[in-house]
């Protein structure tokens, strides 16, 4: 019912993204000004079609090989190529076949806007939830991207446990998605609006951390977030009581990553070398690193810098030869932006 009602959703309900009845799949982030320029190179039929609810760039990914679940129209997959450059690849897998055609009648148009020799964008037409079934190799992508796709899906654990055997070890999940404060009630689960409209999908927050850490992701990173707005008057009356919110998140495949964070004394200092983050290096929504200061660190994200792709960026202090207990500042409970101011304080780690 899932992979039906969002084929006919996106395929033949929708025209654009100006058809869309929430603000759930729509992106508020403000892009940089490399972001906004790379945008511009993107063709206006593939711009239309967009659904994404968040801005999935990573930092540091020149060279890098990337694979786009739910690729749609293949404004994320466009996006991204540029950002790897030539010698980096983009693969995009989409269940829709009038989303696919779209993006894939545009193909030459975006290699000759980038100056590329050969395209360096693929689209595959597949079911997110069975990448098994598709031709992709264990083990051979640096960086794996979604954008307010995986609640559109059922079996959504399955889908984080391929892309932790899809991706190289230090590799990540960087995605945007939708989550509710609590969990969607039964009898919603099936309704094509609400689905279509990537709200009755939505993950309570808790079921998403404990699904992400059972498929081997033991410290998941919200990145940033923002309360979602129902305008819909009968949609709004259908979800009373619950709230939403559109969030980014990373999930690094790492071992040795604890359930706490804990303080060995160490410290990192940011080297500005990052292009496009050359003051300042968000890890996540905890961990904005200004460039030169020296920034202590639980071991958790010291394994996030040291041991993946952002790791010549940094410089090091420290080891794990000693443990001070619970990296002090953690806490627990709703992770997300709250809508109303006073609701609730922002807790998260470190």
């Amino acid at each position: 019912m899932n992979l039906e009602n969002s084929q006919n959703y996106y395929g033949e309900v929708l025209s654009g993204s100006v058809d869309l009845k929430t603000d759930a799949c729509t992106m508020a982030d403000a892009p940089s000004p490399e972001i906004l320029a790379a945008l511009a190179r993107i063709h206006p039929d593939v711009k239309a079609r967009y659904y994404g609810c968040g801005l999935i760039a990573p930092e540091a990914i020149e060279g890098c090989r990337i694979l786009d679940l739910g690729s749609g129209a293949g404004q994320d997959a466009y996006l991204l190529a540029q950002l790897v450059g030539e010698n980096g690849a983009v693969v995009g897998v989409d269940a829709t076949p009038a989303q696919l055609e779209v993006a894939r009648q545009h193909s030459e148009w975006h290699r000759e806007k980038f100056g590329y020799a050969a395209s360096n964008v693929e689209f595959l037409e597949g079911d997110i939830e069975h990448l098994d079934q598709l031709d992709l190799e264990d083990g051979s992508f640096d960086i794996i991207v979604s954008n307010c796709v995986i609640n559109l899906v059922a079996d959504k654990a399955a889908v984080f446990a391929a892309a932790h055997r899809l991706l190289k070890p230090g590799g990540e999940i960087y995605f945007s998605d939708v989550y509710a404060d609590r969990r969607v009630p039964q009898h919603l689960l099936s309704d094509p609006v609400l689905h279509g409209e990537c709200l009755s999908g939505a993950l309570y927050w808790g079921d998403f951390l404990a699904t992400a850490k059972a498929c081997g992701f033991a410290d998941p990173r919200l990145v940033k977030d923002r309360p979602l707005g129902i305008g819909d008057p009968a949609i709004a009356k259908m979800l009373d009581g619950i709230a939403f919110y559109s969030a980014t998140y990373r999930l690094f495949k790492l071992d040795g990553l604890e359930p706490e964070c804990e303080d060995y004394g160490q410290a990192v200092v940011y080297r500005g070398t990052i292009p496009g983050s050359e003051r300042i290096c968000v890890l996540d929504k905890h961990h904005e690193i200004e460039v030169g200061r020296v920034f202590p660190v639980c071991g958790n994200s010291w394994k996030m810098l040291a041991e993946t792709r952002l790791a010549p960026h940094f410089d090091f202090i420290g080891d794990f030869s000693r443990h001070y207990g619970v990296f002090a500042g953690c806490g627990g409970g709703l992770p997300f932006a709250q809508a109303v101011a006073g609701e609730g304080a922002e807790a998260g780690c470190c």
